[in-house]
């Protein structure tokens, strides 16, 4: 009878594929980090874009000096704001990136387990096969020497 396959590093394969799993979230959440600092810079951005169209004033108007001095206070604090978070957007794709690469780490990990348990299941297999064509070829040379004219019940049975 042919034995059930069983594959001694299963185990280590449950593992590599949970790391990837784990993988996959991390990724997830530097993408989401990344997207934040993205959308942070671009409201920034726009603040600063409607700042300066609000320096403005209309034609034959007085200026507001102070008005004029606050709005370039903000400007250059939005100036700072922007350059960090420029800084930060930078930070977030490196760690993207390096968590794409831990990704494709765990994945190829965790695939290579799994080729290896899908041959040594073919191999498994073909031996269970071959077993079995063996015991068919046994009992068929059994059966041809017991066959009608030569098993026991053929032959005369001395009285």
């Amino acid at each position: 009878m042919a034995t059930r396959f069983r594959f001694r590093l299963e185990s280590l394969l449950k593992l590599r594929h949970s790391l990837e799993e784990v993988a996959q979230r991390t990724l997830a959440r530097t993408l989401t980090l990344r997207d934040q600092a993205q959308a942070h810079l671009a409201e920034q951005l726009l603040l600063q874009a409607a700042t300066i169209e609000s320096r403005g004033t209309p034609r034959h108007a007085a200026v507001d000096l102070e008005r004029w001095r606050a709005i370039e206070r903000f400007l250059l604090v939005l100036e700072r704001r922007i350059a960090a978070g420029r800084d930060q957007l930078r930070e977030a794709e490196a760690r993207v990136a390096e968590a794409r690469q831990e990704l494709l780490r765990a994945h190829r990990a965790h695939l290579m387990l799994v080729r290896l348990k899908e041959r040594r299941q073919e191999q498994h297999a073909l031996e269970t096969l071959r077993e079995e064509a063996r015991d068919m070829d046994e009992m068929a040379v059994l059966r041809y020497r017991l066959g009608p004219g030569n098993g026991p019940s053929a032959r005369e049975v001395p009285q």
